[in-house]
């Protein structure tokens, strides 16, 4: 498999779909990054050379976007910061519920969790032995 930027992308997809599995990479920008180092997007991944390959690596770190561990840790900080200045999306996201608006009467299940009833947990009692005639 080939190794870009710490991740292992699939070899036997083309590139240009290989290199979507690259966090905050998605077809528009794995095709430009592609015709920037000019190599056919239809070639599979397998088959990149390590030049082609250190090419694709060079051109991702020189670039002005964020992929990866800075994506993802931007993304986090502006989630804490909502969280912490008290916004409406803040709150949301403290409590586990849509942040864009979504109706949560019904649906929502993803973010809300499994359904919890309303009901207490009903503990079985074991019946009552029957007792032994006493006249024998």
């Amino acid at each position: 498999m080939p190794r870009i930027i710490g991740i292992d992308i699939p070899k036997e997809k083309r590139v240009e779909i290989a290199l979507t599995y690259l966090y905050g990479i998605g077809r528009a920008m794995s095709n430009v990054v592609l015709k920037e180092a000019g190599i056919s997007p239809d070639k599979r991944a397998k088959d990149l050379s390590e030049e082609e390959v250190s090419r694709i690596t060079q051109i991702l770190q020189k670039g002005s976007l964020r992929i990866e561990g800075d994506l993802r840790r931007d993304i986090s900080q502006n989630i804490k910061r909502l969280m912490d200045i008290g916004s409406w999306r803040g709150m949301r996201h403290k409590k586990g519920l849509p942040v864009r608006g979504q109706r949560t009467r019904t649906n929502a299940r993803t973010r809300k969790g499994k359904k919890r009833s309303n009901q207490p947990p009903v503990i079985k009692k074991e019946a009552p032995k029957a007792a032994k005639p006493a006249g024998k």
